[in-house]
């Protein structure tokens, strides 16, 4: 092991020790949630591993899915009444391999009862400046919303362009259109035109998505109606998504069968939906904020790395 890859490990246990000590002192409780469920992700863009039970039958659902985050046995806990918590645990994701990604990883996934999307992402920006203050850093803080970020980069409205003016501005880019929705596109422009752009050492925070990017989040009505949603970047690298959380228990399920409705036409893997979670979101969810923090891009913008296998003890390839 060389002497950078040592000090990547070391400055991970510090970042982690950090986090701990960080919720700790405000109350939050650390808890650890179940890696294999008989429920998977339904979001279209996320594939998940999946493993075989070989005990008896009474054990619950054979096929088991790998978390690719917390989220769901997180927002059960919330509904029985934990209250602010967190957990600091590797998930996985399949398909997800290459200079920025590994198939599994760390994250960081936290809630607070009572907040919105807009004081999570305060307490967000702070955690992360506690993390740069590790290796004497601090960064510029900047917030916009989605159509700000749109307007000031590409000048293009998210909200009214055309699909063939959203297409343009990505012209010089050998992308395969068959099948590409207009989220699609958005995501494009952000992923190749607008992120790359972010000023190395800046936080950059863009809220308030389009309502058709909703996830998770709650929809505020309006002309359009807004998702409260939020995604912080340290420099060019996504390291957090957070929400102002959907409690309705009937609109999860409908969001739900609308991923796997999209992820059938893909000829993509269907996994089941989470009985559980929508059994307690209906039983009574708080109001909340969530976020998960990615801790390995995290770390990669510490150091100055577009490689993920710079921060890890081993990667994919080497496991």
């Amino acid at each position: 092991m060389t002497a950078i890859a040592l000090d990547a490990l070391r400055l991970r246990a510090a970042v982690n020790a950090l986090f701990r000590l960080y919720f700790a002192e405000r109350d939050v409780l650390e808890v650890e949630t179940p890696v294999l469920s008989e429920a998977g992700n339904t979001e279209p863009n996320i594939e998940s591993f999946t493993t075989h039970f070989t005990g008896h039958s009474g054990a619950g659902a054979r096929t088991r899915w790998m978390r690719t985050s917390p989220e769901y046995p997180l927002k059960r806990l919330l509904a029985a009444g934990v209250g602010d918590c967190y957990e600091l645990g590797r998930v996985f994701r399949n398909g997800e391999a290459g200079g920025r990604h590994n198939p599994e990883f760390t994250m960081l996934e936290w809630y607070r009862v009572g907040w919105d999307h807009l004081r999570l992402i305060e307490e967000t920006v702070q955690l992360v400046q506690r993390a740069l203050g590790l290796i004497g850093r601090q960064a510029e803080v900047v917030s916009c919303t989605y159509r700000e970020l749109f307007l000031q980069g590409l000048g293009l409205d998210p909200f009214v362009a055309t699909e063939a003016q959203l297409r343009a501005p990505l012209s010089a880019h050998e992308i395969d259109a068959q099948g590409l929705t207009r989220d699609d596109w958005l995501d494009l422009l952000i992923t190749h035109l607008l992120q790359p752009a972010f000023p190395t050492g800046r936080i950059t925070v863009v809220r308030d998505w389009p309502a058709t990017q909703c996830a998770l989040a709650r929809i505020r009505p309006g002309d359009p109606p807004l998702a409260e949603r939020f995604e912080l970047y340290l420099g060019h690298h996504e390291l957090a998504n957070g929400y102002h959380e959907l409690i309705d228990a009937n609109e999860q399920r409908q969001r739900f069968l609308r991923d796997l409705s999209m992820r059938e036409s893909r000829i993509a893997s269907l996994p089941p939906l989470d009985e559980r979670l929508l059994d307690a979101m209906a039983h009574g969810m708080p109001a909340c904020a969530g976020v998960a923090l990615g801790v390995d891009r995290l770390l990669m913008a510490m150091i100055g790395t577009d490689r993920i296998a710079e921060v890890l003890a081993f990667p994919f390839s080497e496991a």
